[in-house]
């Protein structure tokens, strides 16, 4: 899904200056459909590109679980020795060349694909933001195209401000996330929540918290907009081939009452978290522009011990991804 900050008006106008109209959506068109249409529309078509998180690299590293993620889980992944997973990093945005200090490549992306056991996979798709600017498929598309309905002259209020301001997460999300000295040094959280299922049945829904284990590093705005475009890409390759990145993969565990249906609302701090293991990432792929064609990370492809919750945005991250896919290749 589309996450760059649309509170912010810089953000904004470097979106709306990639195209001055929006594209006229078919009625019979899915929000999906009409979603990357828009997308399409600000960021531009690029062959072979996402219509979001355009700008990627791709890397291989392993996950060992925690004792404490077998108790809670009865998922393989939890219950064995440290298996594959791909990784891929990514600044957000559809455009392949942003620069990766921009305030626009926030937030920063890491999406997993486990390889489990028993040959199958399992997708974790996360990124930088706290929290999501709106609750559901429909509010996003409809963020997208107050996004290109607010051009320098429109006239005020503009569609986004009013948008905004029936949506407040929408003006503040995106300031909840910052760029990284590195991808390494980046904390990624999951914004949509899932359900850990033990092995006697008991349900606890979590959201996924990502923490690298060197600590988060943050760049001040002017410092990371001096950076070199490619910063980030060309810094992680080298550093995890001198020594692993390593992540704690943490589960935030809701409490009674705490909503799991809406990813603009962010839980407490001091909810529980479980250690549920180490990811471990350790190569740069030498081929990634390639191999980051065919790969798909679907927040639905899970294994048995996780599961989806009733938030909405989880399908409609799911049917949007698969429109950007078929996509790619045209």
């Amino acid at each position: 899904m589309l996450l760059t900050r649309f509170g912010c008006a810089a953000a904004v106008s470097a979106a709306l200056a990639l195209s001055a109209v929006a594209p006229v959506l078919a009625q019979e068109a899915s929000t999906a459909e009409q979603t990357i249409d828009v997308m399409n529309t600000l960021f531009g078509k690029h062959p072979g590109a996402r219509a979001n998180h355009a700008k990627g690299l791709v890397a291989e590293g392993s996950f060992t679980p925690s004792p404490e993620a077998a108790k809670i889980s009865k998922a393989s992944l939890f219950q064995g020795p440290a298996v594959p997973v791909t990784v891929r990093f990514s600044d957000a945005t559809g455009i392949p060349t942003i620069p990766d200090g921009a305030a626009n490549a926030n937030p920063h992306g890491l999406s997993l694909k486990f390889k489990l056991g028993d040959g199958s996979e399992m997708d974790v798709v996360t990124n930088a933001l706290k929290y999501f600017p709106v609750a559901t498929g429909e509010e996003f598309r409809d963020l997208l195209k107050a996004v290109a309905a607010s051009g320098p002259d429109a006239a005020h209020p503009t569609a986004l401000e009013r948008f905004a301001s029936a949506h407040p997460a929408a003006a503040t999300a995106g300031g909840t996330a910052k760029t990284p000295s590195s991808l390494a040094r980046q904390t990624y959280n999951g914004v949509n929540a899932f359900i850990l299922v033990d092995k006697d049945g008991k349900r606890q829904p979590f959201r996924f918290r990502i923490e690298p284990v060197q600590g988060e590093e943050i760049l001040p705005p002017e410092e990371a907009a001096k950076r070199d475009p490619n910063f980030l890409m060309a810094e992680i390759g080298p550093r995890i081939a001198k020594e692993p990145a390593k992540f704690r993969v943490l589960a935030q565990l809701a409490a009674p009452g705490d909503p799991t249906n809406d990813a603009t609302k962010p839980w407490p701090d001091d909810r529980r978290t479980v250690d549920l293991g180490t990811l471990t990432v350790t190569k740069a792929l030498p081929d990634s522009a390639e191999a980051e064609k065919a790969l798909l990370f679907m927040p639905n492809n899970l294994t048995d011990g996780i599961e989806v919750s009733d938030d909405p945005l989880i399908d409609a991250r799911v049917q949007a991804y698969a429109v950007s896919f078929s996509r790619r290749s045209q």
